[in-house]
């Protein structure tokens, strides 16, 4: 990280370690596109076996395995339930639409929670010709939108269920879903038997440079893997990089909760600032809140930069603050003191 900037803005922006460096630069590879190359297949291994999935399949990023499990799950004309504050409906380029032809209904609370009874009342009749029919519910755990919150076993519990009576496909959303086990205190290999799919990014709050695995049953991720060519996924000695994922697993993984309690204390800091009128609930890695009518987000987010700090702003009144590995106790007594400093 450079040392005059301290930023905030998303766990994407940390870079590799040096121990991580040294794993790529070692790592043996061959063609992944020609199903040879031996780290990227050892990652997509690992990662089944400790979710309890048959298979995996690495891609490039979250939004690409994402966007692969709903068209392996749909066809043009169905639909899908997802939260109001999904990232497959708010931050993939209108992908769901570009990719899969599929239209969208959404509902839930405003921290990305999306309950079994939400998904009833979405449910569309199939017998009604006049309906999309609904073919898939996406979680998103934790929610991004929602400010790193977790959906906890139970109701995701209860949502498969839902899912499976109506037969209905059933994937998740799990950019950062290694936080939401850390601070739930949860077990991967509880999520493998609950889903059809499941997406794991690597770079985010597990500091890889690049990556995604998509998991499934072997027939899932065959389909996927036609699905990753089509889109252009597929890559060549990618093994450098899914040597990067594989040492997070082993490295970076019980570290997140250094980044949660700093989240969290970042969070009682700003709740007492006068110009926030509202903050959610810093349940992982994440600390969002909103201003008062009459302050500027944009000042405010010019003042910090000035100050060597970076945030992003969700929109025009929601701020966001990330903590990560780049980002320890030197930088976050920097961004209380910046904050302290500014008058709205």
């Amino acid at each position: 990280m450079n040392h005059l900037t301290a930023d905030f803005r998303s766990d994407t922006v940390t870079r590799p370690t040096e121990g991580m460096l040294r794993a790529m630069a070692s790592a043996p590879v061959g063609d992944d596109v020609l199903g040879d190359d031996p780290t990227v297949q050892r990652l997509e291994a690992v990662l089944a076996e400790r979710f309890g999935m048959e298979a995996g399949l690495f891609c490039p990023s979250g939004t690409m395995t994402n966007q692969i499990a709903v068209k392996v799950h749909t066809r043009p004309g169905d639909e899908l339930i997802c939260s109001k504050l999904a990232h497959v409906y708010n931050y993939e380029g209108g992908g769901l639409a570009f990719n899969s032809g599929v239209q969208v209904r959404v509902g839930g609370d405003d921290y990305g929670r999306l309950t079994a009874d939400d998904a009833d009342a979405l449910l569309q009749p199939m017998d009604n010709v006049h309906a999309a029919p609904t073919r898939l519910i996406v979680a998103e755990n934790t929610s991004n939108k929602g400010g790193g919150t977790t959906l906890g076993l139970a109701s995701l519990r209860e949502l498969g269920a839902f899912a499976r009576t109506h037969r209905l496909g059933y994937h998740l959303d799990g950019a950062r879903l290694f936080n939401a086990l850390v601070a739930d205190r949860e077990s991967p290999e509880d999520y493998g038997p609950l889903f059809d799919s499941i997406s794991i990014c690597l770079s985010k709050g597990l500091g890889a440079p690049v990556g995604s695995v998509l998991l499934g049953s072997a027939a899932f991720i065959a389909e996927a893997r036609r699905i990753r060519k089509r889109l252009g996924g597929g890559m060549r000695q990618a093994g450098y990089l899914a040597a990067a994922g594989l040492y997070a697993l082993d490295h970076h993984v019980d570290r997140l909760a250094e980044d949660h309690a700093r989240a969290a204390s970042l969070a009682a800091f700003i709740q007492q600032l006068d110009f926030v009128a509202e903050i959610k609930p810093a349940a992982t890695n994440m600390v969002l809140f909103r201003l008062v009518e009459d302050a500027d987000a944009a000042a405010l987010l010019a003042h910090l930069k000035a100050s060597g700090i970076r945030l992003i702003a969700m929109d025009r009144h929601w701020l966001r603050a990330v903590l990560h590995y780049d980002v320890g106790e030197p930088e976050l007594n920097r961004l209380r003191s910046a904050l302290a400093r500014w008058t709205a």
